[in-house]
C-alpha cells in the first residue's frame, strides 16, 4: 500500500502480440505439485477462465487501470479498513484487481459439500450441548469436548430459541493437489468476513460492471435476503428487532460489521448498549428501554455474559444466558458453538457423518491426529518431521507465529513441540497439510500464481441451508505466508461464480406489504452520544478554522514578514489569547504563519483543528452504519487537508487558502448531513451537537469582539466570525453599530448564525424526541432549552453585558450535560423504575 492508504498496482505493459491473453497463459509458473486455479494438472485453463480472460484482455491496460482506480477511490472514500491484531491503526482494504473465477458446475459441487457440512455441525453441536449420544456412543471422546477452551458448561443443555445453534456456518477451503476441494478449518464462532465479501464485490461491480453481467456471475443479494428472513424467522415478534453485536470501533472486523448492519438493516450494538430486564434483552435507546428479539454476536461466546463466563468481560451482557435459557431472545450463532472449530473433532468427522447422515463427508479434512488419543500422540511424535503441528482450540487468539509448527522445524523449535506434547497432548493436533492451492494474481504486467484461502458462507433458511454464491478470498504474495489472517502482505479478492446461462435476479417488489413506518427505528443511546460530539467536534473545528482566517485575512495589510513578532493589533491579540485559551496553539507570541499552521495541524494541540477533525473522525468511526459514504469521503478529505506535510512552510497567502478550503468541506458535511441523512433522532443529536457548540462559541466570541469597549475591526471581526457580514451589510447602510452587530450575531432569530436561532433549533429537536413520562410534565432538559430559549426572545441587544454573555455560555453547557445525562449511556439515572414503566 501507498503512504496515502491507497491500495497499489504494479501495472506494466501487457505481453506483446496480436494475443496478449496467450502470453499471459505461456508465461504463467504453474508450480509442480500443487492445485492451481488456471492451469489444471495437464496445463489446460479451467472452467470460465478463458471467458474471462478473453474479455479481461480486449480492454487494454489504460482502461483496465482507469477502471480500477475507480473502485479504489472507492475504498478509500468509503473507509473500508481493516486492523491487524495489537495495531490500533487502520490499514487500507487491500484488494486486488483480478478476480478469482469459478465456474458453476465445480462450484455446485463445493456448494452441496458446504451444505452437508453445515446440516452435520449443526447435529453435532446439539449434540454435544444436548443428549451427549456421540460421546456415549464412543463417536466422540470425552475429553476431545471437554477440554476445549470453546466448550462452554453453562450452556449445556439451553434449548436454543428459534430451535438452532447455527445461523452462519463458514469454511476455509483450497484444493488439494489432486484437484479437490478440502476444508482446511471450521468456522462457527462468530465468522468474520461476510461484509468484506460483500465490499469485494460492490468494489469490483465498480471496476467492470460489463464483465459481470456478461459473464453472468452469480449475484449476491438473496443470499442477505435469507439470511435476514432466517434470523428473523427464529424470533416470536412478527416484526423482530435484530441487533448485530460488535466488541466496538477497534474491532479487527469493524467495518465489515458496520456494512453488514447497515446493509441488512440490523441495529448495531456493543455491550452497553443492552440490558437484561424481565427476563428479556433491552436496547438502550433514547426512547427507553426497547426489547431485542434476536442477538447475532461478532465477539467470541465466553465474553457474553460476565455473570456465568468470563466475569471480567466488559464486551458482553449481564444475565444474557439466563435470557437464552427462558427463550427470550434468539442468538447467532449459539453460546458454545466455537466448540465445532476445534481441531480435535477433525479425526472423528467421517464416522460422525456416516451415523448422523447415513453417507461419506463430500469434502474432506486434511489428514488429522488429535494428540488427547495415545495412538494418534504416538503417530504424532514419530512424524514431526512431515506433519504441521497445530493448537487443537482454533482459531488461536493473539499472534499467531510461534502457535504453528511445520514440518522440518529447527532444533530449538522442535524441542519446543516436544516439551508441549509432554506437557498438555491433549492441546495439540498433527496435520498432513500440504502447500495450499493457488490462483492467479496480477504482478508486473504478468499473471503469476498466489497461493490463496478461500472462505465460503452458508445460512440457515426455512428450506435448508443457502450457500453464498461467493466467497471470501485471500491471498499471500509470497510462499509460505499463511492467509488466513488478514495482514501485511495479505491480499483480498472477490470470487466470481461464472454461469453459461443468464444468472436470475431476485424479485425486488415484496409480495407481503410491510407495516409502513416512517422512522429509522430506535437510535441505540451510545449511537446519539457519537452523533451528538461528531456535530459539536465538526463545529469546535470550524470555530477555529474562522478565527486563523479572520486573524489572516484582517491583518494581511499589517504585518512585516513571518519571522518577527508580528503580533498586530489589540484584535489580533484577542484573537491569539483566545486560540491559545482553546488549546489551538503553544504560545500566542509566535509569528503569524507558524502561529496559523500550528492552530490548522499541529497534532500536539489539543484544541487545534486538525485535532478536533481527528476527535470528529473517531466519533464517526462508530458510526459507519449510519452515515452516508459522502459524508465519510468529506471527513477524509477535510483532514487530508488539514493533515500538512511536516517539511512543507506554508505562506500566509496558501494557510488563507486552506483554511477557506477546509471551510468549505465543513459547509459539504452540514449539506450532507442535511440532505441525504434521515431526519430521525440520529441526525437530530448531530444537529444539536453542532447547534449547542456553535452558540458557546459564539458567546465566546462576544465577550471578546462585541463588549461594551468593542471598537470598529472588533466588531468585523465578530461579524466575520459569525459569517454574517454580508447579511448585516444588506441590512444596515450606516457601518458597525454594537447594538446591531450584538442583535445579528446574538438575539436574531431568522440569523442561521446567531445564539437565538440555535436554540430555538434545540427547542424544535427536543420537541420531536421521545419522553419517558406520559403525565406531560417537560423533563429537566427541555426545561432548560425552553427558558433558555425565552431569555433569547425577550433579551434587547442595547441592554446586553458581558454578565449575560457569560451566563449564557455557561447555560448552553449547562443545557448539553442535561441532554447527556437524559439520553446518553453511563448516566446513574438512565435505568430509574419510573422511566421504564410501559416501556418494554
Amino acid at each position: 500500500m501507498t503512504s496515502g492508504g491507497a491500495v497499489a498496482l504494479d501495472w506494466h505493459a501487457s505481453p506483446s502480440g496480436p494475443d496478449p491473453v496467450q502470453g499471459w497463459i505461456d508465461g504463467y509458473d504453474r508450480r509442480p505439485g500443487v492445485a492451481d486455479e488456471l492451469l489444471d494438472s495437464d496445463g489446460r485453463v479451467r472452467g470460465a477462465w478463458p471467458r474471462f480472460l478473453q474479455r479481461f484482455g480486449q480492454l487494454g491496460d489504460h482502461e483496465i487501470m482507469g477502471r480500477f482506480l475507480s473502485g479504489e477511490r472507492h475504498i478509500r472514500d468509503a473507509g473500508i479498513s481493516y486492523r491487524v491484531y495489537g495495531d490500533q491503526r487502520e490499514h487500507a482494504w487491500p484488494l486486488g484487481p483480478l478476480p478469482l473465477i469459478i465456474d458453476s458446475r465445480d462450484w455446485a459441487e463445493l456448494a452441496a459439500g458446504i451444505v452437508q457440512r453445515a446440516g452435520l455441525m449443526e447435529r453435532i453441536v446439539a449434540d454435544i450441548y444436548g443428549p451427549g449420544r456421540l460421546i456415549a456412543d464412543g463417536l466422540l471422546p470425552a475429553a476431545a469436548v471437554a477440554g476445549s477452551p470453546e466448550f462452554l458448561r453453562p450452556a449445556h443443555g439451553i434449548v436454543p430459541p428459534g430451535g438452532r445453534h447455527l445461523q452462519l456456518y463458514a469454511a476455509d477451503v483450497g484444493r488439494s493437489p489432486d484437484g479437490r476441494w478440502r476444508v482446511l478449518a471450521d468456522r462457527t464462532q462468530a465468522p468474520s468476513g461476510l461484509g468484506f465479501a460483500l465490499e469485494n464485490r460492490m468494489v469490483l461491480a465498480r471496476a467492470y460492471p460489463d464483465l459481470l453481467s456478461d459473464l453472468h456471475v452469480e449475484r449476491l443479494p438473496g443470499f442477505f435476503q435469507s439470511l435476514r428472513e432466517g434470523i428473523a424467522a427464529a424470533c416470536e415478534r412478527s416484526d423482530p428487532r435484530i441487533c448485530l453485536l460488535t466488541s466496538g470501533p477497534y474491532s479487527s472486523t469493524y467495518v465489515e460489521q458496520a456494512a453488514l448492519a447497515r446493509y441488512l438493516g440490523f441495529l448495531l450494538v456493543e455491550g452497553d448498549d443492552l440490558v437484561v430486564q424481565d427476563g428479556l434483552l433491552h436496547v438502550r435507546t433514547v426512547a427507553g428501554l426497547k426489547r431485542a428479539d434476536a442477538l447475532w454476536r461478532r465477539i467470541d461466546a465466553d465474553y457474553l455474559d460476565p455473570m456465568e463466563l468470563r466475569s471480567d468481560s466488559r464486551l458482553g451482557v449481564p444475565g444474557l444466558l439466563d435470557v437464552l435459557r427462558r427463550g427470550g431472545v434468539v442468538v447467532g450463532n449459539m453460546p458454545g458453538s466455537g466448540v465445532l472449530e476445534s481441531g480435535a473433532l477433525s479425526p472423528y468427522l467421517p464416522r460422525i457423518a456416516e451415523r448422523l447422515l447415513g453417507e461419506s463427508l463430500r469434502l474432506a479434512d486434511p489428514p488429522t491426529w488429535w494428540c488427547g488419543d495415545p495412538a494418534s500422540l504416538a503417530h504424532v511424535r514419530a512424524n514431526l518431521d512431515r506433519l504441521t503441528l497445530r493448537p487443537a482450540a482454533t482459531p488461536v487468539r493473539g499472534p499467531e507465529r510461534d502457535a504453528i509448527l511445520g514440518p522440518h522445524a529447527l532444533d530449538a523449535a522442535r524441542e519446543r513441540a516436544i516439551a508441549a506434547l509432554d506437557d498438555r497432548p491433549f492441546d495439540w493436533v498433527g496435520q498432513e497439510t500440504g502447500p495450499l492451492s493457488t490462483m492467479p494474481a496480477w504482478s508486473e504486467g504478468r499473471l503469476v500464481p498466489r497461493p490463496f484461502v478461500m472462505r465460503v458462507f452458508a445460512t440457515a433458511t426455512g428450506n435448508g441451508w443457502r450457500v453464498m454464491p461467493t466467497a471470501f478470498c485471500r491471498t499471500a504474495e509470497r510462499e509460505g505466508a499463511d492467509p488466513t489472517i488478514m495482514r501485511a502482505g495479505i491480499r483480498s479478492a472477490d470470487v466470481w461464480v461464472v454461469s453459461d446461462t443468464p444468472v436470475e435476479t431476485p424479485p425486488l417488489l415484496n409480495t407481503i406489504t410491510p407495516k409502513i413506518r416512517r422512522i429509522a427505528g430506535h437510535l441505540p443511546s451510545r449511537a446519539a452520544d457519537n452523533m451528538f460530539w461528531l456535530g459539536r467536534y465538526l463545529e469546535r473545528a470550524e470555530a477555529v478554522i474562522r478565527l486563523v482566517q479572520t486573524h489572516l485575512g484582517r491583518l494581511a495589510g499589517t504585518l512585516a514578514s513571518d519571522t518577527g513578532s508580528d503580533v498586530g493589533t489589540p484584535t489580533s491579540l484577542r484573537i491569539r489569547a483566545l486560540l491559545d485559551e482553546w488549546g489551538s496553539i503553544d504560545e500566542a507570541s509566535l509569528p503569524t504563519a507558524a502561529l496559523a499552521r500550528e492552530a490548522l495541524s499541529d497534532r500536539e494541540q489539543y484544541g487545534s483543528a486538525l485535532s478536533h477533525v481527528l476527535s470528529a473522525r473517531r466519533s464517526a468511526s462508530t458510526l459507519r452504519e449510519r452515515l452516508p459514504v459522502e459524508a465519510w469521503r468529506a471527513l477524509t478529505e477535510l483532514q487530508d487537508l488539514l493533515d500538512f506535510h511536516e517539511s512543507w512552510v506554508p505562506s500566509e497567502a496558501q494557510l488563507f487558502g486552506r483554511a477557506e478550503r477546509a471551510l468549505g468541506h465543513l459547509s459539504a458535511l452540514a449539506g450532507l448531513s442535511h440532505e441525504n441523512m434521515n431526519h430521525s433522532g440520529g441526525w437530530r443529536f448531530f444537529d444539536m451537537g453542532r447547534r449547542i457548540e456553535r452558540g458557546v462559541n459564539t458567546c465566546s466570541f462576544a465577550l471578546r469582539f462585541a463588549g461594551d469597549q468593542a471598537g470598529a475591526e472588533d466588531l468585523g471581526v465578530m461579524l466575520a466570525l459569525c459569517d454574517s457580514q454580508i447579511a448585516y451589510g444588506a441590512r444596515y447602510l450606516s457601518g458597525v453599530s454594537l447594538p446591531a452587530v450584538r442583535d445579528m450575531a446574538l438575539l436574531d432569530p431568522f440569523n442561521p448564525r446567531s445564539v437565538a436561532f440555535q436554540v430555538e433549533e434545540i427547542v424544535r429537536h427536543l420537541d420531536t424526541l421521545p419522553a419517558l413520562r406520559a403525565d406531560g410534565v417537560p423533563e429537566p432538559h427541555r426545561r432548560a432549552a425552553l427558558k433558555l430559549a425565552g431569555a433569547f426572545a425577550t433579551a434587547d441587544a442595547t441592554d446586553l453585558n458581558a454578565a449575560q454573555l457569560a451566563q449564557f455560555e455557561g447555560e448552553l453547557e449547562e443545557l448539553a450535560t442535561l441532554i447527556a445525562g437524559r439520553y446518553f449511556p453511563g448516566n446513574a439515572d438512565a435505568l430509574r423504575p419510573e422511566k421504564l414503566t410501559g416501556l418494554a
